[in-house]
């Protein structure tokens, strides 16, 4: 079943019509549909472009984070071949929040890394929503450096709320994996291309996206901090994030500008 926003209401109420309509035509009512059900559609898609062609930062920020949005193993299916995902950052662990490895993006060998958030409960859980711990990083940086030997243009797809701000990450150094990580962006002697695909959080999204050319999906957010973290700083109260985001420029449009 789709997932709607808050804003989505009226997409909602027409789609749940179209679905009460084809229902009827399943269970074999003697009656024809097909009119009603293609002025419906017709209805819908032209709410649907309506609505998204205008929507607020905070809109746009909803939709970085919804549920439904491909992630990097579904970019990865369709733009790579022969991707081949590296472990460990040969020194704690493996960090399932990063992936990325060796593939081959238009017959022409590439060095892929990405967030990874999962798409559902069990994956999310596997890959911490996508907040990376220090051990992504160094492997990362890892990677980056194997990239630099070999003469492998770098991809990087960043879709992360930002690092994971927990004791243990803390405690093995997160500040100082993510400075590192930067450090090898920049000093990148192939080309490095980054995207950001959803969310682009803080120096967990920079950290691999420090690249020549950076570029952002129609309704991906860049920030320097969520919403919610900024309003607490501003505001002493996340619940202003709403506020935050429509004052902070962190939509692609506003960036491009």
């Amino acid at each position: 079943m789709r997932t709607y926003l808050d804003f989505e209401k009226t997409i909602a109420e027409i789609e749940g019509k179209i679905a009460e309509l084809r229902a009827l035509a399943r269970d074999g009512e003697e009656m024809s549909i097909d009119d009603d059900l293609k002025r419906l559609e017709v209805k819908a898609a032209d709410a649907l472009e309506e609505l998204y062609s205008s929507l607020s930062p905070w809109q746009k920020t909803q939709v970085a984070r919804h549920p439904e949005r491909p992630h990097f193993s579904d970019y990865a299916k369709v733009l790579f071949e022969e991707f081949t995902p590296l472990a460990g950052d040969r020194r704690f662990a493996e960090d399932h929040a990063i992936i990325g490895g060796p593939a081959r993006f238009r017959g022409r060998a590439v060095m892929a890394i990405g967030h990874e958030k999962g798409s559902n409960t069990e994956a999310r859980l596997k890959h911490n929503f996508g907040m990376a711990r220090p051990e992504g990083y160094r492997k990362a940086a890892r990677l980056m450096d194997t990239a630099h030997r070999f003469g492998l243009p770098m991809i990087s797809i960043v879709d992360t709320a930002g690092a994971y701000p927990g004791i243990g990450a803390e405690q093995r150094g997160q500040a100082e994996a993510i400075a590192r990580c930067t450090q090898a962006c920049l000093n990148a002697k192939v080309p490095f291309v980054s995207v950001i695909i959803g969310e682009g959080g803080s120096g967990g999204a920079v950290a691999i996206a420090s690249a020549n050319n950076v570029m952002m999906l129609e309704h991906a957010i860049y920030a320097v901090a969520s919403p919610e973290a900024s309003a607490s700083i501003l505001w002493r109260d996340s619940a202003r994030a709403k506020d935050a985001a429509n004052t902070m420029k962190i939509t692609a449009q506003d960036l491009l500008d």
